[in-house]
């Protein structure tokens, strides 16, 4: 009995850590928002306005992805077999684009100082008008949580926090860590690790699990 007890807990919270390490694994790659994150955590400006606009966008699209998705396989089951191979290709190919990074890395660069209107709207435009964020959050996010069937919102939970917990450190810990950020060698250890990632997550979606 105490094992069947014991069981229970680490069979329950799969979906969520599988959820926060897909979702890690996706908004690590080095792209223009993570850049303007780090920017203006690095120069102190509005850091908790844009940290906050990431991390809603991220939920609601997550949110979105996961209960689009369910719905429309549950209409029509074969949908989300296409979505599931699909999402194998395009982790391949995320993966491979992260080793390409890695192989000509870049650094962080300055801005300038900006006007908090002016800081949101940037923001939402690097967030909501960037194609990835749908393919990463809506299709992919989507697919990997409702792998999970009844236990998808916990899949979507973990992908969820691990987007808040980025976002977060991203932004209010850039400051400190400003100058191993700006080194090329820091981001080309962050591509492969991403690389790594998608791979694994690739790997189970195309075996089922």
């Amino acid at each position: 009995m105490g094992a069947m007890t014991s069981a229970v807990p680490v069979l329950s919270y799969t979906p969520a850590l599988t959820g926060f390490g897909t979702g890690l694994g996706l908004i690590l790659a080095i792209g223009a928002q993570n850049a303007w994150v780090l920017r203006q955590g690095v120069r102190r400006e509005h850091v908790g306005l844009v940290v906050l606009i990431c991390a809603l966008s991220d939920i609601l699209l997550i949110a979105t992805g996961t209960g689009a998705i369910g719905w429309v396989s549950s209409m029509a089951p074969w949908v989300l077999q296409v979505l599931r191979w699909g999402g194998v290709l395009y982790l391949v190919g995320f993966a491979a684009s992260s080793i390409r990074s890695a192989l000509r890395p870049g650094s962080l660069e300055q801005s300038e100082a900006r006007p908090a209107s002016s800081v949101a709207l940037t923001t939402l435009a690097l967030t909501w008008l960037n194609p990835h964020v749908y393919l990463d959050t809506v299709v992919m996010l989507g697919t990997v949580t409702n792998s999970y069937g009844s236990q998808r919102w916990m899949a979507a939970a973990g992908a969820m926090a691990a987007s808040v917990v980025w976002f977060a450190g991203l932004g209010f810990g850039a400051h400190a860590l400003s100058k191993p950020l700006a080194s090329p060698r820091t981001w080309r250890v962050i591509d492969l690790l991403v690389a790594a990632v998608m791979l694994v997550v690739a790997a189970r979606l195309a075996l089922g699990g």
